[in-house]
């Protein structure tokens, strides 16, 4: 039986890469997407991937079926983990092989400017909800350098949460680490809000000189180079969807 090639507006844009699942229907509920040149704001409204013309905020967006891409980047500092700046920073499709960089990618959640280390790609958009919101909880691990050494009670005060501007965090782990200079903590967390483990050191009193993600979920940043990227297995998007 041949597949149909309707589904929902939100499914059809998220997996079309438009955009993340919230900010689809942000954009959706908002008036911003059209279907044939009619304002739709049902997230449950189906179109035909192969017949209907949708454009989000005037930019015209192809739902037809496309080839999935995940990849892991070693992000360098310095570069912005967004794929477009109006300021003309240096951002990570800029550092792509060529062919990644017109394919629809978005980062999988953020890398502040200031950080390296792993970060995931695709033009997925339910992994890309999968992966971010907070109810599926994937693991983070950094390593960091501070300025000084943790007190055992401050240890304790990140292992039970800590209150920052925008919240109590989640707990959690935290190793002293002497194997990988000049890094000499690691910290891994449950959650990702924006620019979190400078801000949970800061409130300490602690500043992060240098900060690097090692590992999201089971995918580990290992030997890969910096500014390198490899391709996810078929194994590796499929354990990090569970």
């Amino acid at each position: 039986m041949k597949e149909t090639s309707s589904k929902s507006l939100l499914k059809a844009l998220t997996e079309a890469g438009a955009g993340s699942r919230r900010r689809m229907a942000d954009a959706i509920m908002h008036g911003l997407v059209q279907v044939n040149g009619r304002v739709v704001s049902d997230l449950r409204y189906m179109v035909d991937a192969e017949k209907d013309r949708i454009t989000v905020d005037g930019r015209v967006v192809d739902i037809k079926p496309r080839k999935y891409i995940y990849l892991m980047l070693n992000k360098p500092a310095g570069i912005l983990s967004t794929v477009r700046d109006e300021r003309g920073r240096k951002t990570i499709i800029d550092i792509l092989p060529a062919k990644y960089r017109n394919i629809g990618l978005h980062s999988v959640g953020r890398l502040d400017k200031d950080s390296a280390g792993l970060l995931l790609l695709t033009n997925d958009g339910d992994f890309t909800y999968r992966l971010t919101h907070p109810r599926f909880e994937k693991e983070k691990e950094y390593l960091l350098q501070i300025d000084g050494v943790l007190k055992p009670h401050e240890i304790s005060v990140l292992e039970k949460g800590i209150e920052l501007e925008d919240g109590m965090t989640h707990g959690a782990a935290v190793k002293l680490i002497r194997s990988a200079p000049p890094f000499n903590y690691s910290i891994t967390l449950h959650e990702g809000r924006k620019r979190q483990v400078r801000r949970m050191f800061a409130s300490l009193g602690h500043r992060v000189v240098a900060l690097r993600r090692v590992r999201e979920g089971s995918i580990v940043l290992g030997e890969l180079g910096e500014g390198h990227v490899r391709e996810l297995s078929a194994a590796d998007v499929s354990r990090l969807s569970a």
